[in-house]
């Protein structure tokens, strides 16, 4: 279980630190358009977290359809070491179109990885754990966002943010050793092709499902993508504090994980709802308060604990859901909540750069959780219906 979390701290840091690094790419990657206009360069610059996360979306699906009968082990090795090299490429290419294609290749094993490894981590801890199994797999993710995302900021803030890449490289290259070592063989799907998991597409529940991940979840990126100069500009604080706020927001969101492991295990209708709920409060804190360091500290810890809930519930929700096609059940879910990665880091970055303000993002994510409630309404209303035929 270790070795596996270590692999989602690994896929936190490459996903995340960008957040933290904006300004620094930016500066570095569109100097002309940052001279001359530093919110719309930041707010460009955003498609670094964009192009990871559409890299996600095609992945996931596309690797788990097509990977189902390989030894789990050895798929999760390919995958780490397909991040490894992604990341490398991230940290070395030289302009900003080659970082963005590259970005995007990173982003291909993302949802795989964590599809496989929640499949093994639920075979680990037996009936009736399924959440919980997979909150531990996805544990390394929200604690990368405590420990991994702030020190790799600070290094990049002190160093440059290519070499903050580097080092989520050296963490994929340990994940690989770690696999190799410390995760049992287990085989793959003896059963599954290409049609039985894409069977899943034809169910218009995990369709519904995956759109309450992508819209709902969007709510947390919009904010979570440009919290450094909601940080520095918005709060007034000083650039050293980036990396505190990214450690506060990344315990909220650690925390909230294992709650939502715990609720997803006594039904998912439920656990949505309380965590939309949840988000669409904090968020509409963050709007108002985020103003002043204590109304942005608080408001951006609130946001992730809430929106944390949500990743393992969804990813629950989706195994239930999807039938015989579990393998691309348990990696669907990362395309959703990175379709909502995309869309909210596009989102906030369209506002940020229209010179709305950078807590304008806050309020775009509140629209996108209202979208999710909507649709978690639709949801709970089709398994209503099936239980009655």
């Amino acid at each position: 279980m270790l070795a596996l979390a270590l692999g989602g701290f690994g896929i936190g840091s490459t996903e995340f630190v960008a957040m933290g690094l904006l300004p620094e790419i930016a500066r570095d990657l569109l100097p002309g358009l940052y001279a001359a206009n530093a919110e719309e360069a930041i707010g460009q610059s955003g498609w670094v977290i964009t192009a990871y996360a559409l890299g996600v979306v095609v992945g996931a699906p596309t690797i788990a359809a097509f990977a189902g009968r390989v030894p789990r082990r050895r798929l999760l090795l390919w995958l780490a070491a397909a991040f490894t090299v992604g990341t490398i490429a991230s940290a070395t290419l030289p302009t900003f179109e080659l970082v963005i294609a590259a970005r995007f290749m990173a982003g291909l094993p993302h949802g795989a990885y964590f599809g496989v490894a929640a499949l093994v981590a639920a075979s680990l801890m037996g009936p009736g754990k399924r959440g919980q199994g997979v909150a531990l797999v996805l544990s390394g993710l929200t604690v990368a966002t405590v420990i991994g995302v702030p020190l790799i900021t600070a290094v990049g803030q002190s160093a440059g943010w290519r070499a903050a890449y580097l080092v989520v490289a050296a963490l994929f290259a340990a994940t690989f050793v770690a696999v190799r070592i410390l995760v049992p063989w287990q085989p793959g799907d003896a059963n599954s092709t290409v049609r039985r998991e894409l069977a899943a597409f034809g169910s218009l529940q995990v369709w519904v499902a995956v759109a309450v991940g992508a819209i709902g979840f969007g709510g947390f990126f919009a904010v979570y993508s440009y919290i450094a100069p909601m940080v520095t500009d918005s709060a007034g604080m000083p650039g050293g504090a980036v990396p505190w706020v990214l450690a506060s927001t990344g315990i909220g969101l650690t925390i909230g994980n294992i709650i939502g492991g715990r609720l997803a295990d006594t039904g998912t209708a439920r656990a949505m709802f309380l965590g939309f709920a949840g988000l669409i409060g904090s968020l509409a804190l963050l709007g108002l308060a985020g103003t002043t360091p204590v109304g942005l500290i608080a408001g951006t810890f609130l946001v992730g604990f809430t929106a944390s809930i949500m990743s393992p519930v969804i990813q629950t929700r989706l195994m239930d859901v999807a039938g015989e096609s579990q393998t691309l059940a348990a990696a669907l879910n990362h395309s959703a909540l990175n379709v909502g990665n995309a869309l909210g880091a596009f989102l906030g970055g369209l506002v940020v750069a229209a010179g709305w303000g950078y807590l304008t993002p806050a309020w775009v994510g509140l629209l996108l959780a209202v979208g999710g409630v909507l649709l978690a309404l639709v949801s709970v209303a089709l398994e209503r219906r099936a239980a009655l035929v």
